[in-house]
């Protein structure tokens, strides 16, 4: 049989934690739940620990220092047991049966399935009777696809990135190939290492079913990064384009998602500048670096025109949709 270790890395999450815990030990194919505390300031632990469910499958590993999601997940992986490796945030669920759902869609390195997107406001209403139920047509993840999907907008995705995914991954593979999470990453570690993990070969698939709920929160890490962290992102995507060896279209693909990522660090940093200095200041940084001022005149354009149709009523922003979305297009 096969079987998880699922790595749940939480910090001040006392009121979320014990959901996700109780959603991974209620599958059969679960060997053990690490969840590894962060440096939590309040009772993140003692709720975690609360969670036995006497099968002796919890596991609750508390940090002494605030080391991030990316160690947090990485220190798991060490001690991890089970043949197969799961992460889950410490405010999302997952959906009964989505382990068999994925095993039965193999052979695979990496497998993924839909992801419920639904508005925190409603994490206690929710139910897994109204998640759409879609048929599971198992279809292979290319490298290049992966890549183009977190370009947002591409690849049949909608509005939401490939790297948002949560795949189950092959330990073996993971420990034979050296790799783990960037630990100088709190932003899209999860994409850096997929596309890692496939540019060695992982095979990857994806099925529509859905098995995963995450629960959206406007304050989340997702949502509000740091600009280092955006800088953080785009040099290590040029780290995989010096350091590995991608096919032609997936390289252009990710030079594009490196671009894009630094495009948004150059005009973030302009409006940190023009935030602490003034927008003299800002200008003539922004002048200074050529290759960054038509970024910054389009994106702060693109975010002008964002403001004005909210304020008419044109458009919403993520957080106040009112239902329940899909990461990946199905039909029912």
């Amino acid at each position: 049989m096969n079987t998880v270790s699922v790595i749940i890395p939480a910090h001040n999450s006392r009121r979320t934690i014990a959901q996700a815990i109780r959603s991974a030990l209620a599958e059969p194919e679960v060997a053990e739940v690490l969840v590894v505390d962060d440096a939590s300031a309040d009772d993140t632990a003692a709720v975690a620990q609360g969670c036995e469910d006497g099968s002796g499958r919890l596991r609750v590993i508390r940090l002494d220092r605030n080391v991030g999601p990316a160690k947090a997940r990485n220190e798991a992986i060490e001690i991890a047991t089970a043949s197969w490796i799961a992460i889950l945030d410490s405010d999302d669920i997952l959906l009964p049966g989505r382990f068999a759902r994925l095993f039965a869609a193999g052979p695979f390195d990496l497998a993924a399935d839909n992801i419920a997107l639904v508005p925190d406001h409603m994490r206690d209403t929710v139910t897994p009777q109204d998640v759409a139920v879609f048929p599971d047509a198992p279809t292979p993840m290319s490298l290049s696809g992966f890549v183009a999907g977190n370009l947002g907008g591409r690849a049949g995705m909608g509005r939401d990135e490939t790297g948002l995914l949560k795949p189950i991954i092959r330990r073996e593979f993971l420990l034979r190939s050296g790799l783990r999470y960037d630990e100088g990453l709190r932003l899209g570690e999860d994409f850096i290492l997929y596309v890692r993990l496939m540019a060695r070969g992982a095979r990857f698939i994806t099925i529509r079913s859905c098995g995963y709920v995450a629960f959206q929160r406007p304050d989340s890490l997702s949502v509000k990064h740091r600009t280092a962290d955006l800088k953080a992102f785009a040099d290590a995507a040029a780290g995989i384009l010096r350091d590995d060896a991608l096919p032609a279209d997936a390289q252009e693909l990710l030079r594009q998602q490196e671009r894009f990522t630094r495009n948004k660090f150059h005009h973030r940093l302009f409006l940190d500048q023009k935030s602490e200095q003034g927008l003299l200041s800002a200008a003539r940084r922004a002048m200074a670096l050529p290759a960054a001022l038509w970024p910054i005149l389009r994106l702060t354009a693109r975010d002008k025109r964002g403001t004005f149709l909210r304020k008419m009523g044109l458009v919403k922003v993520p957080h106040e949709y009112s239902g329940i979305r899909y990461l990946l297009q199905a039909d029912r």
